[in-house]
């Protein structure tokens, strides 16, 4: 079974966005290609970890000095923490909504 591409969905893509959801698929196909060997529970906590920890450095590479960082730690992390849910809850009713073709067409 593999995680349908943002690119299969017909009709809500934005030109404006294309990069975005193309680097997006780029990691669904690498988690997809590595679901071949290893199970997807696997795959999606090392695809969470590598999320976290992109986005700690980028936090990070914001600041000069780690005293800065220490002080809006907690606002970042409640900025990704909910990006994360739109995003998920975007995605989750998105699957959902398309669950015949996207989960039972890949079961037969």
């Amino acid at each position: 079974m593999v995680v349908c591409l943002i690119k299969s969905k017909e009709g809500n893509r934005d030109n404006s966005k294309e990069a975005f959801y193309d680097r997006a698929d780029e990691h669904i196909n690498l988690s997809n290609t590595q679901s071949h060997t290893e199970p997807m529970r696997n795959v999606s906590a090392s695809m969470l970890y590598g999320t976290a920890r992109y986005n700690a450095f980028v936090f990070a590479s914001n600041y000069e000095n780690k005293n800065d960082i220490r002080e809006d730690k907690a606002s970042a992390i409640e900025y990704f923490v909910g990006q994360y849910k739109k995003m998920l809850e975007e995605n989750m009713d998105d699957y959902v909504e398309n669950f015949h073709s996207y989960i039972k067409s890949q079961s037969k």
